[in-house]
Parts: structure tokens; sequence; C-alpha cells
């Protein structure tokens, strides 16, 4: 079964109205069942009264019981010698059976359209037979005939008479008023229905409204910079009496706690940002004085000895390293800021051709393929920042793949993603445990990504600020032999 159709997976609204019809079915179903048996009895009994009245006609008319007043029996005739049927006021359907010492000896009764006298079918005379005479009435279904309620007496001669009235009308009144109960019930359950949505869901309007506060705050970009919580449940819906209230009352502390946390986070995001900003700014004259003094004593004609001039070329090379992580990060205070950044036509194309040469003439040792367009691929945007997006994309796959590993460099446009900038690899892939983190600044493997392997943790980093800069995304998806970057950017004229 779908997921979707199981009862818990309902709305609130649906599971109520769904409880209160099963519920108003059974007590539909409880009085129908109850209506129908109480009536059947009533009607049983009633059937039971003619059918004794029935039995008494047939004795008096067989001759069985004495005429009231001394009146004389009609021609003459003795006991039991005449038709039990013969006597006026029997009604259509009326049978009469008299057993004598386990035979049969006269089985009739009248037709139910025209009051005709018929014989009894062979089939029921088992039945009849087998019939006590215990003066209580019961239901029998002759074989051939239906349903009958019968009744037998023993008569001064010893024979058995049994006369019995057909259930069919009896049958008939309680099948019809199944069906009106039935269609009453039905209708009645429809208009419960249609009632009870009306009104649940005129009741549970405030509860949605709460809802529909929640995914509003849901969708606030929380994770991201200054966020204005203003969003607040109304007072009709906050009303601590009753139940929705509470929870629209919990909803609106949880808003103020939520708020002043992300006021707090967003007051320390800006103090760290700009200390990081100025921190980096501060640094870049040192480090070029430091890389200015370098540079000079190993252009000095004056002798220095090999430790010196070691030293000197590793201070250097690392002051070299720490001007490209200060720049890296004065970028990423910049975009943090939300400065604007270039807006020009860019040659897409070009761009990737330009990046995968220079990585192919530093890096020789891998193998660098291009799948590019026939046409060339143009956006909007800022070619300094998108270039810087391919180089470290392409230094990201040189430095973590080992030599041999072919890196292939996609551009293609579709109308469904735009333009999309795929780098994949052949290497070992990313470890599981950091690829959800892979886009954090300074984000680093316990191999892979290592200081002497020359990462700082901050490329990929840069390629997610600058590719959301442009109104696009980035992706990654890896797994032993082949891990794949994809970035899309936006088609804009």
């Amino acid at each position: 079964m779908s997921s979707s159709r199981h009862p818990r997976s309902w709305s609130l609204r649906t599971r109520i109205i769904a409880e209160q019809m099963a519920l108003l079915t059974l007590v539909c179903l409880i009085i129908g069942v109850v209506t129908m048996v109480a009536l059947r009895d009533f009607q049983i009994s009633k059937l039971d009264e003619q059918l004794q009245f029935a039995s008494n006609r047939s004795s008096e008319a067989r001759g069985d019981r004495p005429r009231p007043n001394g009146v004389p029996r009609p021609n003459g005739t003795g006991i039991g010698d005449r038709n039990p049927l013969s006597a006026p006021g029997q009604a259509p359907g009326t049978l009469s059976a008299t057993v004598d010492d386990g035979a049969l000896v006269q089985a009739l009764r009248l037709t139910p359209d025209r009051g005709d006298q018929e014989t009894i079918p062979d089939e029921a005379r088992p039945q009849l037979i087998a019939f006590q005479a215990d003066a209580k009435p019961d239901s029998v279904t002759l074989e051939g005939l239906g349903e009958y309620r019968l009744i037998a007496t023993r008569t001064p001669t010893g024979e058995v008479l049994i006369t019995g009235l057909p259930l069919t009308q009896v049958n008939a009144t309680v099948v019809q008023l199944g069906f009106v109960l039935g269609g009453v019930a039905l209708a009645g359950l429809l208009i419960a229905a249609l009632a009870g949505a009306f009104i649940v869901r005129r009741t549970l309007l405030p509860l949605q409204r709460v809802a529909g506060i929640a995914t509003r705050v849901s969708e606030l970009p929380l994770h991201e910079g200054e966020v204005a919580l203003a969003v607040r449940v109304p007072k009709r819906d906050s009303n601590p009496n009753t139940e929705v209230g509470q929870v629209g009352l919990a909803l609106n502390r949880m808003l103020g706690h939520i708020g002043n946390a992300l006021t707090a986070r967003h007051a320390t995001e800006t103090r760290v940002r700009q200390f990081v900003a100025d921190a980096s700014h501060e640094l870049r004259t040192p480090l070029a004085a430091i890389r200015g003094y370098a540079e000079l004593t190993r252009r000095s004609k004056a002798e220095v000895p090999p430790e010196i001039a070691h030293a000197m070329s590793r201070v250097e090379s690392e002051a070299d390293r720490m001007t490209v992580l200060v720049q890296d990060l004065l970028l990423l205070a910049r975009l943090d800021a939300g400065r604007p950044l270039d807006d020009t036509e860019v040659d897409l194309t070009r761009l990737v051709l330009d990046a995968v040469s220079d990585t192919r003439i530093s890096a020789q040792n891998h193998n660098w393929q291009l799948e590019l367009p026939a046409e060339p691929v143009t956006v909007r945007g800022d070619a300094d920042r998108l270039h810087q997006v391919l180089t470290n994309l392409l230094t990201n796959a040189r430095t973590h793949t080992p030599p041999g590993t072919t890196v292939t460099t996609g551009l293609s446009v579709s109308p469904a993603h735009g333009v999309e900038l795929t780098v994949t690899d052949n290497g070992p892939g990313i470890n599981p445990e950091l690829l959800p983190n892979v886009f954090e600044r300074f984000a680093r493997g316990d191999s892979s990504r290592s200081r002497a392997a020359g990462s700082t943790g901050l490329g990929l980093s840069i390629v997610s600020a600058v590719v959301t800069s442009h109104g696009g995304t980035v992706g990654v998806a890896s797994e032993p032999g082949k891990t794949r970057f994809t970035v899309r950017l936006p088609i804009r004229r």
C-alpha cells in the first residue's frame, strides 16, 4: 500500500472527518439492525396471533371443537371429516396438513394470489411430518414453498393438525424497511460528511494559519547573513485558553528566542568577518615587505652562506603562500559583505581554454581533456572571478589526484539548467565523511587535503561563494573512480 494512502499520512482534517463518518456509520448500522430486528419480532408476534386464529378455524372446520350454543355442525358431519381450509376467513397462502401415526394424511394450502386450494409439493412433506406438536409457533423453510410460520396441535382423535402462514410479507416488509433505512442513512451520512467537512475546516482555520506562519519561517534563509525574523502568530490565534492558541503562543516564544539567537550570531559573524578583513588587509603590507627583503637578499651579489640562502628562499616561499591565503580571505570577506561584482559579457569557452592550457603546462603528469560545444558559450558576470572558479576546480583536481589521472572539463548549455560547467576526474574520489562539508572553509581530509600538498582549504569555498554571487549553484558527486564538480550559471542577456 502506498504511504500516501495510509491513514497516518492523512491530514488532521481528513482524519477527523473519516473518524466521524466511521462513528456515524456504526451508529446508523446499529440503529438499522435493531430497528429491523424489532420490527420483525413485532410482525412475527402479530403473525403468531393470526396463526393461532387460523389454527382454531381449521380445528373448528374439521369438527374437532364443539360449536357455541349447541349449534349443529353443517350437514351433520362428524369429528375431523371436513377440509380445514374450508373455514371462512382463512387468508391466501394458509397451509394445513394432518399427520396421523407418522403419515401425512392431508396436505393442502391456499394459493397466495387467488386463494385456490393446491396440494403441497412432495419435497416439503417430510418437513411437515417431522414438525412436533408443542403448541408453539416456529419458523420453517419448506422446500418449494419458502419460509412459513407453523403451529401444530393434537386433535381429540390423536391426529396432529399443522397450520401455517407464509412469512413472505413479513420478510418483504423487513427488506423494504432495510432499503428505506439504508437510503436515509446514506443521505444522512452524505449530508453529515459535507457539514462535517465545513465545520471541521472552519474549526481548524486557526491551526492552518499557525502552520502557515511556521511554513513562512521555515522558508527564510536563516543560515545566510542577517535575518529579520519579524513573523509572529497574531493575537487571535495565540489565545492561551484554546489548544491552538497554546500552540501559537509557544511558537511565538520560540520565534522570539530564535530571533535573539540569530541577532547575536549575526553580530558575532560580522565582528569575525570584519576582523578577518582588517587583519588580512593589514597583513598585506608586512608580507610585501618580507617578500621584498627576501628577494633583495636572493639577488644580492654578496656571498651568502648556503644555510642563509636556503632559509631566505623558504621565507620567500612561505611569504608567497601567506599572500595567497590573505588574498583568498580578503575575497571571501568582500563576497560576504555583498560587494557587487563586475557584470559584463564573459566568453566562458575562452576562459575554459585558457585555464586548462595554463594548468596543462604546470601539471604535465595529468591527462587534461576538453568537452566543449561547437558554438562559444557566454554568460554575464565577473571574468576574473569566474576564471578563479575554473582555476580552483582544476587545481583541486590536480592536487588531490595521483599522476596519470584524466581530468575532463566540460561545458554545455540547456534550457533547463542554463550554462553547465563540469570538472570530472577518475581519481580515488572524496572521503564520504568529507563530502557534505567539501565547500566549507578550511575543510580538509586526513590525507589528500594536507598542508604538505599546498592546500589552504579555501579553494572550494571561494568557488561556492563566487558561483552563488553570480546566482548559480555548485555541487559535487564522488565515488571511487569518478568525481564530478558541477557549476550551473543562469543565462542572462
